[in-house]
């Protein structure tokens, strides 16, 4: 089974429909602000994405652009504007961000209810408790392609390939947590575990987040085995017409052959991280009419 990511997202943007026209009719539409800095290509791509999917739910999206020179302090102060902005619900800095700048102070500096990356450090601790957040947003689409997939993860070896703050570690707490789509033995693998292949090969789940180009091939998996690839990578490929192609962190037409179902790259994970993104300002929205309404 190829696990769609483009018709998963757009269910779940459909699900989240009422609940926006709910606000529309107190007149609340919620709003992102992405802080884009410098000139990376990918970071520019995926931006331009997160902004045309608002858009189509009718939904505000803006980007701040700020020089790959601009210094700390000015960084900070935008977000500081960002925060006390009625206009936007969630603010988003997108990663990374150019090497002189310190990217832990910059997501700290979002207000935890406007975080809709869900990466704030209290979110995150919020997300390891098990208390009500806005959660990563790739790690939540990896939850819900599983689960409008159907399988079921309570039980299962689930193997993180990865231990990125933006991946690895939530996705691993997420599925442990005694929750619907939780319940799962987790093992979490990195460039530093010996006999890597044995212990991958124990996975009923694997999930690659390791940020290496077709790393993974059918050496690491046994039969049956449900893959959620999260990698996304450039290769050169004189054939196309980029000069380059986008691929995986696992060997797609390889593993295929042998896995019980796959994501593909691009058109797996991606679309979802993007929905989830819509889900957690459509949240804090929510939050945001609630407080008003109670007058605090």
């Amino acid at each position: 089974m190829i696990i769609d990511g483009k018709e998963i997202s757009k269910k779940v943007k459909d699900s989240l429909l009422p609940r926006i026209e709910c606000l529309a009719k107190k007149g609340i539409v919620p709003g992102l602000a992405v802080v884009l800095i410098g000139d990376d290509p990918a970071s520019k791509v995926y931006v331009s994405m997160k902004s045309k999917a608002f858009i189509s739910m009718n939904l505000v999206s803006e980007t701040f652009r700020l020089p790959a020179d601009i210094d700390q302090g000015s960084v900070l102060s935008l977000i500081d504007d960002l925060n006390k902005s009625e206009k936007f619900h969630g603010v988003l800095v997108q990663l990374p961000v150019p090497d002189h700048l310190d990217s832990m102070e910059i997501l700290q500096a979002i207000d935890p209810d406007k975080d809709a990356d869900g990466l704030h450090p209290t979110n995150m601790g919020r997300m390891l408790l098990g208390i009500e957040c806005p959660l990563a947003c790739t790690p939540h689409g990896i939850i819900m392609l599983l689960k409008y997939s159907k399988i079921d993860t309570s039980g299962q070896h689930i193997i993180v390939l990865g231990r990125s703050n933006i991946v690895g570690k939530p996705i691993a707490n997420l599925l442990i947590q005694k929750r619907e789509m939780g319940n799962a033995t987790v093992t979490i693998c990195h460039t530093r575990t010996r006999n890597l292949k044995e212990i991958t090969r124990q996975a009923d789940i694997l999930i690659a987040a390791i940020g290496k180009p077709e790393f993974v091939d059918r050496s690491f998996v046994k039969k049956g085995v449900v893959i959620i690839d999260v990698g996304v990578n450039r290769v050169d490929d004189p054939t196309s017409k980029r000069g380059y192609r986008l691929v995986g962190d696992v060997k797609f037409d390889e593993v295929k052959e042998i896995a019980g179902a796959i994501t593909p790259v691009p058109g797996g994970v991606g679309p979802m991280t993007i929905s989830m993104l819509i889900t957690n300002t459509l949240y804090l929205a929510e939050k945001y009419e609630t407080k008003r309404s109670e007058g605090i």
